[in-house]
């Protein structure tokens, strides 16, 4: 069975072509670690369907799920379109440079600071959450004399077999408007007949970590009949993302390619069965880009052994720099570092420093013999670890680099005792 990782010569972890030891030495734990060259192939992999094709299409990194200076960069060298969820995503690809009108902002409750923020620097496409936002939208652009491309965020009534905290195309969610109740229509009618808004078409986004066709094309199938429904010939139906990566054995994702075909092919069916035209078809890929490239390594401390119960092997890092396991029992393979190969000769619980019994990175781990310093590497980290990292128990957050051909670059510093108390002030 092919594992989830590369190794080298000396049967090491290698990430982007160096040894995961050699960064570990080099950098420090607890320290995120991004294959690059992993990264560019699934953007291409998610991309290629669309070429061959020759479809107006856009592949939107949904960077939620990791977002930094260096990743809106790999990503424009790359062509990719990105998608954004708050001002600071906004500024940070500012910084990064990147093409502004290949940005789309989603969001339920986006302030008015933020979308004036979008429309002042140009951002290309607002997805519209709510009746709300449009009314800010409409104040914001007339006041300015300023159109806006937006498209409208649809609850098609799909549930994807998923998490209940991460399902979003359900009806009873906060997201988008709902069909049911009229909500969609009527939405998409006080859009159209706004001067200052271009409705480039429709969004939907169903949930995270699907592993089955059937849920993207029950929604892009809904999507058609709506604005069939409603008379309405979009521009742009944008299927979303939450396309399923492998955490764990138990885990048996489908290649890009797949979602893709059976995405475009359910729209161009029904598009067709209508006498439509075919419209650009946007997705927004973003735990399937960046999960499995990224690896979180841990320098091993402590071991507690309850005889009968469990043994518990503790690192220098956790729900910190990993909430995921803690906050919906997300669970995640480990390797030793300088052996993934090894047979194993025990099973542990591999715990976090935090002082919280629920920190627990890996609940059930099999691993050789360790010992004190030993490298640990957290398979497939590079979705939301880094984004929804903490300062908990006064901790700092860990270094990021990013390795490609065999050479390592911090991305992000590693954050300091100082940078702890850097917006404290003295109350005395």
């Amino acid at each position: 069975m092919q594992t989830p990782y590369q190794t080298n010569a000396a049967g090491h972890l290698s990430i982007g072509d160096v040894d995961a030891n050699e960064l570990a030495q080099r950098f420090g734990t607890p320290l995120y670690a991004y294959d690059v060259g992993a990264m560019r192939q699934q953007m291409r992999d998610f991309k290629r369907v669309f070429e061959e094709r020759h479809l107006k299409y856009a592949v939107s990194y949904a960077s939620k799920a990791f977002a930094t200076i260096a990743m809106y960069e790999v990503a424009a060298q790359e062509g990719m379109h990105i998608d954004v969820v708050s001002g600071g995503e906004i500024y940070t690809a500012l910084r990064a440079k990147f093409p502004m009108a290949d940005v789309s902002f989603n969001g339920n409750n986006k302030s008015v600071e933020e979308l004036t923020m979008a429309i002042e620097n140009g951002l290309g496409t607002i997805i519209v959450d709510n009746f709300y936002e449009l009314q800010v939208l409409h104040e914001l652009l007339a006041e300015r004399q300023q159109t806006q491309d937006i498209l409208l965020r649809i609850t098609p009534g799909v549930e994807a077999h998923t998490h209940d905290y991460i399902s979003t195309g359900q009806t009873d969610s906060k997201f988008g408007f709902d069909v049911n109740s009229g909500q969609a229509e009527a939405a998409l009618q006080q859009a159209l007949a706004d001067p200052n808004l271009n409705v480039l078409g429709v969004h939907a986004h169903i949930g995270s970590q699907i592993f089955d066709v059937t849920g993207f094309q029950m929604a892009a199938a809904k999507l058609v009949d709506l604005v069939h429904e409603w008379d309405f010939e979009p521009q742009v139906i944008n299927a979303g993302g939450g396309f399923g990566i492998r955490y764990t054995a138990d885990d048996e994702p489908l290649p890009a390619a797949t979602f893709v075909e059976a995405i475009i092919d359910t729209i161009a069916e029904k598009t067709a069965a209508y006498g439509m035209q075919m419209p650009a078809v946007w997705i927004e890929p973003g735990r399937s880009i960046v999960g499995p490239a990224g690896y979180s390594l841990y320098t091993i401390g402590s071991r507690k052994d309850v005889p009968g119960i469990r043994s518990y092997l503790a690192v220098d890092g956790g729900m910190g720099d990993n909430i995921r396991p803690a906050l919906y029992q997300a669970k995640y393979e480990a390797v030793l570092a300088a052996q993934p190969d090894a047979p194993s000769d025990e099973v542990v619980r591999v715990a976090g420093k935090y002082c919280e019994s629920g920190d627990v990175l890996v609940w059930e781990q099999a691993l050789p013999k360790t010992k004190p310093g030993d490298v640990l590497a957290v398979l497939a980290t590079g979705a939301y670890g880094y984004s929804m990292a903490s300062n908990y128990n006064r901790n700092g957050r860990p270094a990021v680099v990013f390795v490609e051909n065999g050479q390592a670059k911090v991305v992000v510093e590693r954050e300091t005792l100082a940078d702890l108390v850097r917006l404290d002030r003295h109350y005395l």
